[in-house]
Parts: structure tokens; C-alpha cells; sequence
């Protein structure tokens, strides 16, 4: 086991391109589950080809442990990678594709087997060893890749979307099943995902990228709690984070008919500036009656998952120039408004997240 440390990191496809990494610097500590995230395009896999030693590093420097790897072909750099696109070899046993990489490295005979047993008895699959990837079900053939590294007994997991291919039920099942193991080997992990609901509930910790920038690095609730920015604001959280930018007029803004306080902190962190970027989570809206403050709401949709649900609608009264805001709002689930209903919601002015209408920077306290 070993920690990873990306010292002023950065990637380039050609000397005229943007960067697709840029000057990334990340602590990954020994024992420790990342996990990357962030948009299609924002540098993400490009990260962990580097660290796997697939991708040339144009600036900076990558150490596993005290070891600098620039420049160390990926054979040698003692990790084991998880595709998603299994990459089994078809004509082998599963016994067979989890040894390769073993036999490859002159590993004795006696050693593969207790390794492969050891491994298969981790993810069940001692009743699978004799048969070939053609007769196993998806998560069976993940679960076969995900053999072939474990044996390899690395310094570090590479994880690049390895649930991409399996289906919904499957992949809740599967990655806490990757979260488990990880915990039991505590071998450092990083793990690559376009999925923020895997980030959320997988890592010890996320870091959030976009355009080959770190948006920012923190715990699940960090990031749900506290986002950095406008950018994790919306990206971290399903459904993502209802946003809009209001006029704040002395030190406070209109919600619909209720004047909301804009915090101390936020208006100094304005400098002057008269507009601010406000954000909801869904779960900070609540419906109230049609006599009481609050902002009216044409609803589009109701997204029902038994026990609550998600409204989607329109909100008056909360944009600058009074457009439509795009808001969502939780909802009791056997109980709710329909599609085309007017309603009036209020949110909990002390759960807003306020945020620079410019940089998109995080303001105040909370």
C-alpha cells in the first residue's frame, strides 16, 4: 500500500490545445478511497491514465509512496487497473484470466492458486472458476476483472467506470460491494466515475474536475454541504441544485413575495456588487398555503419514488428580469401536487448557498 501525490500535474494532447489536466496537485492518502468526478471531457480518466503510466506527464510529477513514476513504464509501477470493458479473454477459464498477469510475472504455480482461491472466495466466485466469461452475467464478469487485480496484490487500485456497463439494480449492489473489499484490503484506491451518486456514496473522499481543473477535494457531505462553487454546487447532489441570480437591495432579496436577509458575509464578499448567484437543494424548498410568503411555482413534473418525490416546475419572483427560474422541490410521495398545478414554495433562508454572480465562488459562512 502506498499514498499518490500529483505535484503540479499537467496533461496536453498537442502544444496548442487547452490542457486537459491543468497543474493538478492532490494528496491521496495510503489506505484511501477516491474517487474523480466530474463531466465527460474534464480530465478525469486522463488523470488516471497518467498515474497508470498509459498517459506521458508534460508538466509536474506523480509519486506513489516515495517513488517518483515519471517516466516508470506501467508494468513497473506495481498497480492493477479495473476497465470497463472487463477484458477477459474469451477462450480462458475464469481460474485462467485471474492468474495471467501472475504467470506473466513468473509467479510459482502454488502461489497463483492460493491467490485466485483467496480472491474468488472474496467475491464468490469459487463456483465460477472452471467456466468462461460467455457464461457469465455482467456483474460476474466484473466481479472476474475486478479477481484479476486483487491477485496482483498492487500498492494502488485504478477503477476507471467499472459499473458503466451493468444495469441500474446491478450497479447499486455492485458498488457496495467495491466499497466493502476496498475496506477490507485498505489498499489505496482511485476511482473514476461520471456517476456523482457513485462519488457520493463510494469514497472516503471526491474530488470534483472540470476542463482538467480540481473544482474542489473534500468528504461527500463537504461537497453537499459546502460546494466551493457554483460549478460543484450543481454537478454534486441528484437532482442537481436549483440555482438563479437575484438584486440585492438593501442587504436582502425577493423570494416571490418574501423578503429573504441576505447574510453579513455574503453582501461584504460581494464587494460592492449588486447581484448574487442563490442555490436550493430540493430538500431546503417546502410547498406552503396560497395565503403565506413565497414564491408560486408552475408545476412540469412530479418524479415519484414511493416514499417521497421530486417537483419540478417554474418559479415567479426570484430571477432579476423575472424569467421562469428552473426549480425542484421534495415532495411527499403518495401525496403531491400534479402536472400543471400552481403552488407556492418557501425555502429555508438559513440552508441557501450563496455564491459570486460573476466567478461563481462560494460567499459567507455556511
Amino acid at each position: 500500500m502506498a499514498a499518490v501525490t500529483f505535484e503540479g500535474v499537467t496533461r496536453r494532447f498537442s502544444p496548442t490545445s487547452r490542457p486537459a489536466v491543468d497543474h493538478l496537485d492532490l494528496d491521496i492518502g495510503d489506505g484511501e478511497f477516491l474517487v474523480l468526478v466530474g463531466p465527460s471531457g474534464c480530465g478525469k480518466t486522463t488523470t488516471l491514465r497518467m498515474l497508470a503510466g498509459l498517459d506521458p506527464v508534460d508538466e509536474g510529477t506523480i509519486r506513489i509512496g516515495d517513488r517518483v513514476v515519471d517516466g516508470i513504464p506501467a508494468k513497473d509501477r506495481d498497480i492493477a487497473m479495473v476497465f470497463q470493458n472487463y477484458a477477459l479473454y474469451p477462450h480462458w477459464t475464469v481460474a485462467r484470466n485471474m492468474s495471467f498477469g501472475l504467470r506473466v510475472r513468473g509467479v510459482p504455480k502454488p502461489e497463483r492458486k492460493r491467490r485466485v482461491l483467496q480472491a474468488a472466495a472474496m467475491l464468490d466466485l469459487e463456483p465460477l472458476l472452471g467456466r468462461r466469461p460467455s457464461e457469465l452475467s455482467g456483474g460476474q464478469r466484473q466481479r472476474v476483472a475486478m479477481g484479476r487485480a486483487i491477485v496482483r496484490e498492487p500498492q494502488v487500485f485504478l477503477m476507471d467506470e467499472p459499473l458503466s456497463n451493468l444495469d441500474a439494480k446491478l450497479r447499486v449492489q455492485t458498488r457496495a460491494q467495491i466499497a466493502e473489499l476496498q475496506r477490507r484490503l485498505d489498499v489505496t484506491t482511485v476511482y473514476v466515475t461520471h456517476d456523482q451518486t457513485e462519488a457520493m456514496t463510494m469514497g472516503d473522499r471526491i474530488a470534483v474536475l472540470d476542463q482538467g481543473v480540481l473544482q474542489q477535494l473534500g468528504t461527500p457531505i463537504e461537497l453537499y454541504d459546502r460546494p466551493a462553487n457554483a460549478f460543484v454546487a450543481r454537478f454534486m447532489g441528484s437532482p442537481a441544485m436549483s440555482t438563479w441570480t437575484s438584486r440585492v437591495e438593501d442587504d436582502a432579496i425577493a423570494f416571490g413575495s418574501r423578503r429573504i436577509e441576505v447574510p453579513r458575509a455574503v453582501v461584504a464578499g460581494l464587494d460592492g456588487a449588486a447581484d448574487v448567484l442563490v442555490g436550493a437543494r430540493q430538500e431546503d424548498l417546502r410547498l406552503v398555503g396560497e395565503d403565506e410568503e413565497g414564491a408560486d411555482v408552475v408545476v412540469s413534473l412530479v418524479e415519484e419514488y414511493g416514499s417521497d418525490g421530486s417537483l419540478h416546475g417554474e418559479a415567479s419572483g426570484l430571477a432579476i428580469d423575472d424569467t421562469p427560474v428552473p426549480v425542484v422541490v421534495r415532495v411527499d410521495g403518495r401525496a403531491h401536487p400534479l402536472t400543471g398545478d400552481r403552488v407556492r414554495v418557501r425555502p429555508d433562508a438559513e440552508r441557501l448557498h450563496w455564491f459570486h454572480a460573476d466567478t461563481g465562488v462560494r460567499l459567507g459562512d455556511r
